[in-house]
């Protein structure tokens, strides 16, 4: 605790002696827990009161959120518009397109300082990240390129390990004539009609009358009307119908383009994103995983939908609800087109998924046996030598051809073999030599299989046979205890029946709605494993049996599958 005082006072020097005390307590439980990255790094996690309060990565120390919100200033903070942090949770770079100029100028950095990221409107971090640029770089490039590598986020696994809280709400630090020029503002609306207002909640919607938003290398950032006019001024040689239109757009009221750009989001995600496999579907997993909005907008939103009939909504558990049934031939529906290059490469990667899941069938797979090098006597007059490969059907007829060859059937009784000499000193142990004199086919057949070296032979559709040593170990599912009494699901050996363990955790974890995530498995150099809260092993056993078809003695564990109560 002392050392990692030290260390932490090395590494935040603007922490006060009062401020080290508190963040490093000497009597408060200090738990430390190493968790890997989906890269298979190695990251030491420090826990205070159940939450991560610092992360290590190669002997360096990061603050996690947690700390963040409550020592604000710890880092040089750059700030970006709300929609952006699902790309940065999703584990996207921040480009400097998204980070947004303040009045007072960017805090003064080096490359590879530690920054935080914030969100316009708010002074809480939501990300930790090393900046790939300095200020004066930043400005030189015209504000373009990679401004940021995040390292961690609010909503991302590593803020999963605490209590899971939202960020505060903190003003922002402003001057005496920003002050001034806010009351002005206030005096000024004042006797004009009410206008709706926005939460600064990193879920919930912001104005975005003369924002919109704009993919660039795998990160959606918000660009200004500004440099909106300046691309459509370049485009406005093609064709008056372009003017006449940008002019139609220009003139329509802030509240009216945010509607506009809200309907589109809904219209996108449900049509690219969601899949009749996902309902019923928790609404506020539909807002934060693909519209990202305001809840109370959004709300009201879906009732306008449900008047429509687009979708409808039930309240599945109280207080929680649930897109349970979908108009997928509703004409809103049919005739939304995703503009040209904003999704292609999301709805590519569904598209992917979704053929990934279609085209799978389980692999066929054969056991096999070797020729070992006791059993070469046996075999060597059927032309096999030692590493011979066989069937068993193959070691039956060697075997059968054998015994009449050599005129082994006992005369009195045909289920019987006389045991000559070579089949004596291949199938028999030493202390059975001298008892056993006859074995019967059966136990001849058995005793032969189980002498010889084991193989299987798995194929693939549409691939060549791949040859293994050994017998296929089954897909393990075992429920491991967790701290708090909590439950996970782990599932082992995916990998060897051609199945992706980390789509398989997609899967799950949109099914049940539960964390899940992939860990190194333990001993092995190359194998994952898929680690899911609470039992699942019921949803497991439907996918693996019902949907990709793998034969039940290929699934270990299923026993273990909660029992359901009866019904009254």
């Amino acid at each position: 605790r002392r050392k990692l005082r030290t260390d932490v006072a090395a590494a935040f020097p603007h922490l006060s002696a009062e401020q080290l005390t508190e963040f490093i307590p000497n009597k408060e439980e200090l738990n430390v827990i190493k968790i890997y990255s989906h890269k298979g790094e190695a990251v030491t996690v420090y826990m205070n009161n159940k939450n991560p309060i610092l992360f290590e990565i190669d002997k360096a120390l990061y603050p996690t959120v947690y700390t963040l919100w409550v020592y604000p200033d710890l880092l040089p903070a750059f700030s970006t518009w709300p929609p952006v942090l699902q790309k940065l949770a999703g584990g996207a770079d921040l480009m400097l397109p998204g980070v947004v100029v303040p009045s007072s100028g960017f805090p003064q950095v080096e490359r590879g300082t530690l920054c935080a990221v914030t969100l316009l409107g708010n002074r809480a971090p939501v990300a930790v990240g090393v900046a790939t640029m300095s200020t004066a770089e930043m400005l030189a490039a015209g504000m373009k390129g990679k401004g940021f590598a995040v390292l961690h986020t609010y909503l991302d696994h590593l803020w999963e390990y605490g209590d899971k809280s939202c960020p505060p709400t903190l003003a922002p630090l402003v001057t005496d004539s920003a002050e001034k020029e806010s009351d002005e503002d206030e005096e000024e609306m004042e006797g004009k009609d009410p206008v709706i207002s926005f939460s600064t909640d990193p879920l919930q919607h912001v104005d975005v009358g003369d924002l919109s938003l704009k993919e660039q290398d795998g990160c959606a950032v918000l660009v200004g009307k500004e440099e909106l006019d300046e691309n459509s001024a370049a485009e406005a040689a093609e064709g008056a119908n372009t003017e006449v239109q940008q002019e139609a757009e220009d003139s329509r009221t802030p509240q009216e383009q945010m509607d506009a750009l809200f309907n589109q989001c809904f219209f996108h995600a449900l049509k690219f994103k969601v899949k009749k496999s996902d309902l019923p579907l928790l609404t506020s997993t539909f807002l934060r995983s693909h519209m990202f909005s305001c809840w109370y907008v959004f709300s009201k939103f879906l009732q306008c939908m449900q008047q429509q009939k687009i979708l409808q909504v039930k309240e599945l558990n109280k207080g929680v609800e649930s897109i349970v049934e979908v108009d997928w031939k509703h004409p809103e529906i049919k005739a939304f087109a995703v503009p040209e290059g904003f999704s292609s490469a999301s709805a590519a990667q569904d598209s992917k998924s979704e053929d990934r899941e279609k085209v799978y069938r389980a692999p066929e797979i054969i056991p096999l046996y070797g020729v070992s090098a006791k059993m070469i006597p046996l075999f060597q007059e059927s032309g096999h030598k030692k590493g011979s490969i066989l069937s068993s059907s193959e070691v039956r007829n060697i075997i059968i051809n054998y015994v009449k060859t050599n005129e082994l059937v006992d005369e009195t009784n045909k289920n019987f073999v006389k045991v000559n000499a070579i089949l004596c000193d291949c199938l028999l142990d030493k202390s059975e030599q001298d008892e056993i004199s006859h074995l019967k086919w059966d136990d001849l057949l058995s005793r032969c299989l189980e002498r010889l070296q084991p193989l299987h032979q798995v194929t693939f559709f549409g691939q060549e046979p791949i040859v293994r040593k050994g017998n296929i170990e089954p897909i393990d599912i075992t429920i491991a205890q967790r701290s708090s009494n909590k439950k996970v699901t782990i599932v082992k050996n995916l990998e060897l029946y051609g199945l992706d363990p980390q789509y398989v955790a997609n899967v799950l974890q949109q099914k049940v709605q539960a964390s899940a995530s992939i860990t190194p498995l333990p001993g092995t150099k190359d194998r994952v494993q898929v680690q899911i809260q609470g039992n699942q092993i019921q949803h497991l056993a439907k996918m693996l049996l019902e949907e990709y078809q793998l034969p039940r003695k290929y699934i270990q564990g299923l026993e273990k599958a909660p029992k359901l109560g009866r019904k009254k």
